[in-house]
């Protein structure tokens, strides 16, 4: 039996990073406690932050990291090449991430604010899905290690991959939590993909959209109410470009 191309056996996963602060793979390796279940389903075979060894005999690839130089568009087709899923893990991967703020300013202006004079290997930043095709993407900044988990063992096992399609409102509900946007400040949890658990509004701070649009979401009426809460159109702009998940829906 196969899924996604894959033998349901014990498939083989590399993780491999690119432009990212690498806290996506951090929440995979730490794991402790759901460790031993997870490996007995897998084989991890090329981890830089967990392991020194390294092959290209793997099955899934999880790719952490936006696009930012030109050795990274080729290093990213050879992985492409050679796993039969690649899954984008992470808003960096999935949408630009933080990085991509750098793409509103002229490049020359951009690499000298940070490194000055420096001559520094950069380009325009691309989300993985620019360069090759994508078979999934698991957004969020960083990654739930619970849903990375569920989502590996579902390719292993079969099973069918769902994400929730109503938005991070209905998680702040489920967990009672007060309305950010009550506290007057601005959250995008109304139009935002949930899956998270609500983690910032829960923590009192705006969601900043960092899992992609929900389904059917209601921007211009968001947009309306925080207008009428008295932010500025450049402030919800702002927010909204954050980490670049919204663009191509949001005008």
């Amino acid at each position: 039996m196969k899924y996604l191309g894959i033998d349901l056996k014990k498939p083989k996963i590399g993780v491999f990073d690119f432009t990212s602060c690498e806290g996506c793979e951090l929440q995979l390796a730490n794991k402790e406690e759901t460790l031993i279940d997870f490996l007995s389903l897998v084989e991890v075979v090329n981890f830089r932050e967990i392991s020194s060894d390294q092959s290209d005999n793997y099955d899934i690839a999880l790719v952490e990291g936006s696009i930012s130089r030109r050795d990274e568009i080729d290093r990213l087709k050879k992985i492409r090449a050679k796993a039969r899923v690649l899954v984008a893990l992470g808003t960096c991967a999935c949408f630009g991430g933080v990085n991509h703020l750098k793409n509103h300013f002229p490049l020359k202006e951009a690499v000298r604010e940070v490194y000055g004079e420096n001559s520094v290997d950069t380009g325009k930043v691309k989300r993985v899905g620019d360069i090759v095709e994508v078979d999934l993407e698991i957004p969020g900044c960083p990654v739930s290690k619970a849903e990375v988990e569920k989502i590996v063992v579902n390719i292993v096992t079969g099973a069918e991959i769902k994400f929730p399609k109503y938005p991070v409102c209905v998680e702040c509900k489920q967990n009672l939590n007060t309305c950010v946007l009550d506290l007057e400040k601005i959250c995008l949890g109304p139009i935002t993909r949930a899956g998270c658990g609500a983690v910032c509004p829960a923590a009192k701070a705006g969601c900043l959209g960092c899992r992609g649009p929900a389904e059917d979401a209601n921007y211009e009426s968001l947009i309306r109410i925080m207008q009428e809460k008295g932010f500025s159109e450049f402030l919800i702009k702002e927010k909204l470009d954050f980490y670049n998940a919204f663009s191509g829906v949001v005008a």
